[in-house]
């Protein structure tokens, strides 16, 4: 059974990562790391000593004989990038970010206004999709059936000009499946791919 190490900087990413495991690549088993101060200690951005924690972290991972690490937060996706592994290290939205600029239009839902431009800030650097950008402020700390309903009303007066939706934080990731069914379109979410992209890296 492949041993994937989360590495986690705030406890709400771990639930959708492990989620995403769960339903795209069963055989593997999480490993949760969390270090809970790193999104509070980098209120002025990553600096060289947050990321020499993260690097700590994923050391800690290797040693531990992890056979994929994924970080879950954006910000030290850059630390992931410049990591050299003998195993996969992905940083949150590298898969998905690797599926959504297939399509030409691309409508990216957030929570929050400095998630949604963190977001298509980095996504843009990658793609030459066409992006629409929508802030769904009731989705904000809300779960469940909650979720959905906020997701599916911001998202519905624009999805007829999108070709798939991006979800751009791992919290809203548990809406992805309800999210499609409403919308009648491709939903893609960060742990989701993310896991898909392990499993075929790691199995063979």
């Amino acid at each position: 059974m492949p041993r994937v190490a989360l590495i986690s900087a705030t406890p709400a990413a771990i639930g959708p990562a492990v989620a995403g495991l769960a339903g795209q690549f069963p055989e593997a088993e999480p490993w949760n790391l969390l270090d809970d101060k790193l999104l509070a200690d980098a209120e002025n951005g990553l600096t060289p000593a947050l990321a020499d924690r993260m690097r700590r972290l994923i050391a800690h991972a290797l040693a531990g004989h992890a056979d994929g690490i994924l970080l879950t937060c954006s910000l030290y996706g850059v630390v992931a990038r410049e990591t050299n592994a003998p195993v996969p290290v992905l940083a949150p939205d590298e898969a998905v970010f690797e599926e959504a600029r297939e399509y030409r239009r691309i409508l990216v839902l957030a929570s929050f206004g400095s998630a949604l431009r963190d977001c298509v800030s980095r996504f843009t650097t990658v793609s030459d999709s066409e992006v629409d950008g929508v802030v769904a402020a009731d989705a904000f700390g809300a779960t469940g059936s909650a979720l959905s309903e906020a997701l599916v009303e911001a998202a519905r007066p624009h999805v007829g000009h999108a070709d798939a939706v991006l979800l751009g934080q791992y919290s809203l990731a548990p809406a992805a499946a309800e999210l499609a069914d409403a919308l009648g379109t491709t939903v893609l979410s960060g742990p989701n791919s993310a896991a898909s992209k392990l499993r075929h890296l790691l199995l063979p």
